[in-house]
């Protein structure tokens, strides 16, 4: 089979791309392992995404906004970062802004649903699921993947979307830093007792770290960080235990909680690819870049970077041009590099400075959060990236 673009991963940013090149006639192909109904109707996975104001407009663009229930959209209006034992709170908001909110929290699965339609509805879009790659290959004149069917197909240009962990990139021989924080990150849905606000809350506490996400309602989306042998033991943990235990462990900030679904458990791994793209091929969401939670940001880059890239190839697909051509791979690797590359150092230095729980650190990570809120030019800065919007 031959297409012009083969994209190997279905998840978010791959069905993104896929939907950014459909109708254009340009040929797709989407490789994905899973089966498509795991695709049409993707599972609960306990993550929410906190999506900028710049990804709700692609979405928006894409068709796929449209798509996601309003039972899935979360209003964020503020966010707070606690230190430790201190009721002392670094704030973001907007103060200032025409905007009334930081962004939306959204379902990843609801994401994931509403991509897939807006993929695999897109002229010129063909998903191959429940399809294994055995191997790939890229040369000048184009790229073969061969699927474990026996099948092959050929391309002139190759994306890889298929996870911070992406077998793909590995394939290509693109080598990736990767950064493990030996900790273990759970994600479930709470409801509780006092409200929330629309206030999200990272706090990095001695030996533990708890985000709290506004969901609608009294309910929040908690991700827990702790060690792997105290991560075991809150899996184990029936459903009553476990909101006690939260309940206990958040300091009953939002009152009694009570675990609303299913837990999710991942290793907190962090992965920045050494190159976006090579001969023939680019790279695209956690293949490219695989964030840190603490800024709620790795989907974000994820659908910029295909945006960007979509951009590139459909302008040279219209000029005649060639899609996969060395300056045009080379032009979104350099950009997607300046986009994402000052944020993931930021991102891995606060976690590691958070994290530290010696005396020296404890008073940097005292400093560093008052400081953070009587810089008002920096504070509105990080705002103005984490909404990805400027101010006004």
């Amino acid at each position: 089979m031959r297409f012009d673009v083969a994209i190997v991963g279905g998840g978010p940013a791959g069905l993104a791309l896929a939907t950014s090149l459909g109708g254009s006639g340009l040929t797709v192909a989407v490789i994905e392992q899973q089966p498509e109904p795991a695709l049409a109707e993707a599972g609960f996975d306990g993550r929410e995404i906190a999506l900028t104001h710049h990804s709700q407009a692609i979405l928006k663009e894409l068709g796929a906004w449209e798509l996601i229930p309003a039972t899935s959209i979360s209003p964020l209006r503020e966010a707070r970062v606690l230190n430790g034992g201190s009721g002392y709170a670094l704030r973001f908001d907007t103060s200032g802004r025409a905007e009334s909110e930081l962004g939306k929290l959204v379902s990843n699965h609801s994401l994931r649903r509403a991509l897939y339609r807006t993929a695999v509805g897109k002229p010129g879009v063909t998903l191959i699921a429940g399809a294994r790659v055995l191997s790939l290959s890229t040369e000048l004149e184009g790229a073969d993947v061969t699927l474990a069917s026996g099948e092959t197909i050929e391309a002139r240009l190759l994306v890889a979307a298929d996870s911070r962990f992406s077998r793909a990139r590995e394939a290509l021989g693109i080598a990736a830093e990767t950064r493990d924080f030996g900790k273990k990150m759970m994600v479930c849905r709470l409801r509780h007792a006092a409200p929330h606000d629309g206030i999200a809350t990272e706090w990095f506490d001695y030996g533990q770290t708890i985000a709290m996400l506004p969901l609608n309602g009294n309910e929040s989306s908690a991700v827990i960080t702790l060690p792997p042998d105290e991560m075991a033991a809150l899996e184990a943990m029936d459903e009553k235990e476990f909101g006690d235990e939260l309940s206990r462990r958040y300091r009953q900030r939002l009152g009694a909680m009570t675990l609303v679904s299913s837990r999710h458990v991942y290793p907190l791994v962090a992965v920045y690819a050494e190159r976006f793209c090579s001969a023939r091929a680019a790279l695209i969401g956690d293949a490219a870049v695989g964030m840190h939670p603490v800024t709620a940001h790795g989907f974000n880059f994820g659908l910029r970077g295909q945006a960007a890239l979509a951009e590139l190839v459909l302008a040279a697909h219209r000029a005649g041009g060639d899609i996969g051509a060395p300056h045009l791979l080379r032009r979104y690797a350099a950009g997607h590099r300046q986009a994402t590359r000052p944020l993931y150092l930021a991102t891995n230095a606060t976690a590691l400075i958070f994290s530290q729980e010696g005396p020296g650190a404890r008073l940097l990570r005292a400093a560093a959060l008052r400081l953070g809120n009587h810089l008002r030019p920096v504070q509105q800065r990080i705002v103005s990236q984490l909404m990805e919007t400027r101010p006004t």
